[in-house]
């Protein structure tokens, strides 16, 4: 679309598709080393891109958050280094990119484009350290959105549905392993509490996720709207129907009605 794009990757060194970016993409596509975790990494980044910016470009346009990392499990079996890692990467990477990245945003009178999910607003067993890192993005989005607004640098949140087999994070394979590993780490007492049985059921209860192709199109729309329009939207929703029909009755309705209907 013309953009000079600085696309970040986790691991450069090891990523097919950082490799497929610059065989198919045009010399506007950079691609960079850029762990959310390391702030040598996210300062290196910001000086590399201020110093290849565009001819006649006052700063940086957009930057578009998408790390993302996920936790499974219910809260007491996540070991703690787990918990730490899903923060770090969801949220205090996000927060500390943004705060390094802003001047080169408000240069360009740019915009902050954070990708959430429907699980900051949807209730989600096995799946909470996710649902509060998104709800932890959207609060410090809104928060974000007023204090720049006099900078005139435009805030918005894409809260997509599910898109996680698309990521590649969640599969058969990888569901099992991260239970095995969990089980490991209970105490005799705690596995004694919950039973190998309801163990196993919590965490299968995920697989229905890992049968389904991920459609990509609305979220990308979206990111792509946010990007470029003149007046982007606040919070973008492209979410299944099913999916918005739960975030209304879980945000609006009394917790017993969203009960008797999600609850199993």
């Amino acid at each position: 679309m013309g953009f000079t794009v600085f696309a970040g990757f986790t691991h450069l060194a090891d990523s097919e598709e950082a490799a497929i970016l610059k065989e198919e993409c045009s010399g506007r596509m950079k691609v960079l080393q850029l762990d959310v975790t390391s702030e040598a990494q996210m300062l290196e980044a910001s000086l590399h891109i201020s110093e290849n910016l565009p001819d006649g470009a006052r700063g940086l346009w957009a930057v578009i958050h998408c790390a993302a990392w996920v936790a499974l499990g219910e809260f007491e079996w996540i070991p703690f280094n787990v918990l730490r890692k899903a923060i770090d990467i969801n949220l205090l990477g996000t927060a500390r990119l943004t705060q390094i990245m802003l001047p080169l945003v408000r240069r360009a009178n740019g915009r902050l484009v954070f990708l959430s999910s429907a699980l900051a607003r949807i209730p989600s067993p096995v799946r909470g350290i996710q649902s509060a890192t998104q709800a932890g993005i959207e609060g410090l989005a809104i928060c974000l959105r007023e204090e720049l607004r006099p900078r005139g640098v435009d805030v918005s949140v894409v809260a997509a549905g599910e898109y996680v087999t698309g990521t590649s994070w969640l599969n058969d394979k990888l569901l099992m392993e991260q239970a095995s590993q969990m089980w490991a780490r209970l105490s005799d007492e705690q596995r004694k509490v919950y039973g190998k049985e309801y163990f196993e059921n919590a965490i299968r209860s995920l697989e229905k996720y890992t049968k389904v192709t991920a459609d990509f199109t609305p979220a990308i729309r979206s990111l792509i709207d946010a990007t470029i329009r003149t007046f982007p939207l606040p919070r973008y929703t492209p979410v299944t129907r099913a999916e918005k029909i739960q975030t209304l009755i879980a945000q609006h309705l009394p917790k017993s009605v969203y009960d008797t209907i999600y609850r199993k």
